[in-house]
């Protein structure tokens, strides 16, 4: 499929606002390689099959004089044989790009009209019903229907889902708070179980509750897929997962004064990276450059790490990184039911350096803090498995991270290809440039970021890690070390923060000991990370 196109009207004139703009890529898609099922527009969930409709009539803005507002969508047109299961709601200050999905009934009882609809919301210039069906017993509604006058809407507008294919729902990001007399707040919706094993499928529609009252989130479920055995049937082979890395795949551009660069696992451990065990301390051996000598599953019970070379100036080489042999690593998973497909881009850098205060104007080296052996970062494409296009990208940051929507991506040279900023020592990813500070306007930790003639295409050097749902992928040993990949060294951080006091004088010493408040966990010592396995992003959703 190509680019989209959103098709809306309007009753009156209204103030141009991004939404009243169709996003576009930058670059028409593909034609993507053949395989069983991925792309092809419809996704059986087991005797309802679903359609990502991404046409709409526009129905109704909040206000149309703020950008803060938001504007109620209906899909359509409606494939022949589909039928609206909700409507679509996006904030005003975004160009137009979204998605709901229409259900058709293939094996007979999946869909059944409501028997009657109760009124949610109505604005305050009773322009605007929103109305959630009541479903007949043992269906659940999935989605609002929205009509612009007071009479409620026919009961074969919107269709309602049986039960034993729908699941337990959850608020997402707020959209838009009404700020009227009934004091309603506008969130997407999403499954409440999300990650690479859960069947629970998002709809792509939203919800409305009133502060203080949390029972309108049991008034709406999510999908579920109860064909999610059969993967291989929605999700992207290998030529495809090959055609989404070159179509979107990132560049990470590094600060001009990085020192600190990635390297492939393979460089990593043939440049004198040693693996050590417990009680064996001074007898470590070097690793394999497949990683095959490491002890494979079981736990980080703490027995054994890796360690950079002995010699100092090879350590001092090896934590310099080797950006020519820098790979990506992809693990690829379904998720959201198998409707989206994850691609996480994994990078791996032989070492972390140390962080840097801001503190009003001046800056303050904090010497070891931030400091560790192994460092693992990571983003991630969210691509629909309807039509294969990019939604969203995931930026990872130190313990965190926060999700990207398409429209706000750097995209580069008129490609699908984007920008992803790595932070100078610390590594935290990025989708723009600049000073990003953890902490208040007083004191922080600094993440800057800049374009430099240093970076890495992703798309030149991956390779798949992980795919659990296809045979033909063999997980090499490293991707099954679960130990650390650097050495932990602790250190009392209240002891690095008063040093770092003792250093600067003035009154700028007194702000830097709040920074014991700002510093993530994982800063308290150099402790070398665990592997992507062992993340809660290899099966979970990303936080």
């Amino acid at each position: 499929m190509g680019n989209l196109v959103y098709c809306f009207t309007s009753s009156k004139e209204t103030q141009t606002f991004p939404i009243d703009t169709n996003f576009k890529l930058p670059s028409p898609l593909p034609s993507w390689p053949q395989g069983e099922g991925f792309a092809s527009g419809i996704i059986d969930l087991g005797g309802l099959q679903v359609s990502q409709i991404t046409t709409f009539t526009k129905i109704w803005s909040s206000d149309g004089s703020d950008d803060t507002d938001v504007t109620f969508f209906e899909p359509s047109p409606i494939p022949d044989g589909f039928s609206m299961l909700g409507c679509y709601c996006q904030s005003n200050n975004t160009p137009l790009f979204g998605w709901v999905l229409a259900g058709n009934d293939v094996s007979g009882g999946t869909l059944a009209a409501p028997v009657d609809y109760s009124l949610v919301w109505s604005s305050s210039n009773n322009s605007c019903y929103v109305w959630l069906p009541t479903p007949a017993d043992g269906y659940k509604s999935v989605g609002y229907a929205i009509t612009i006058s007071s009479d409620k809407p026919s009961l074969d507008k919107i269709w309602c889902v049986r039960a034993d294919l729908t699941e337990e729902a959850e608020q997402d990001t707020l959209l838009w708070s009404s700020n009227d007399a009934n004091n309603s707040n506008v969130y997407g919706l999403r499954p409440k179980v999300r990650g690479r094993q859960a069947q629970e499928v998002s709809i792509g529609t939203f919800i409305i509750s009133k502060d203080g009252d949390d029972t309108s989130l049991l008034s709406l479920s999510c999908l579920k897929n109860n064909n999610f055995n059969n993967l291989t049937s929605f999700m992207p082979n290998l030529n495809q997962i090959d055609a989404l890395i070159q179509e979107y795949s990132p560049r990470f551009y590094f600060h001009p004064k990085e020192t600190y660069l990635p390297a492939s696992t393979q460089w990593y451990f043939t440049n004198g990276v040693l693996l050590y065990h417990t009680g064996e301390e001074t007898n470590p051996v070097p690793v394999d450059p497949t990683g095959a000598n490491l002890p494979q599953g079981g736990s980080n019970d703490g027995t054994y790490w890796l360690d950079l070379p002995v010699d100092e100036t090879k350590r001092e080489r090896v934590k310099k990184g080797d950006l020519q042999s820098c790979e990506a690593y992809l693990h690829v998973k379904p998720t959201l039911g198998a409707t989206f497909t994850d691609l996480a881009i994994w990078v791996f850098y032989p070492f972390n350096g140390p962080s840097t205060a801001k503190v009003g104007l001046v800056d303050i080296p904090l010497g070891r803090i931030g400091e560790h052996i192994g460092d693992w970062e990571h983003v991630t494409l969210r691509v629909s498995n309807f039509n294969g296009l990019l939604y969203r990208v995931y930026f990872a940051q130190h313990s965190g991270g926060m999700w990207v929507d398409a429209t706000l991506l750097e995209f580069l040279d008129a490609t699908n290809n984007f920008a992803a900023y790595p932070s100078l020592n610390g590594h935290a990813t990025y989708p723009a440039p600049g000073l990003v500070l953890q902490g208040n306007e007083v004191v922080g930790l600094r993440n800057d970021t800049s374009k430099s003639d240093n970076f890495f295409n992703v798309r030149e050097r991956y390779s798949v890690m992980a795919a659990e749902y296809i045979n033909d992928v063999t997980e090499l040993p490293w991707v099954n070390y679960y130990r650390k990949w650097g050495p932990k060294i602790t250190y009392e951080i209240g002891v690095e923060i008063e040093s770092v006091q003792n250093s600067v004088v003035g009154t700028i010493a007194s702000p830097i000991g709040s920074l014991l408040d700002l510093i993530p966990r994982e800063f308290s010592s150099e402790d070398g990370p665990t592997g992507p396995k062992m993340k809660v992003d290899w099966d979970g959703d990303e936080r």
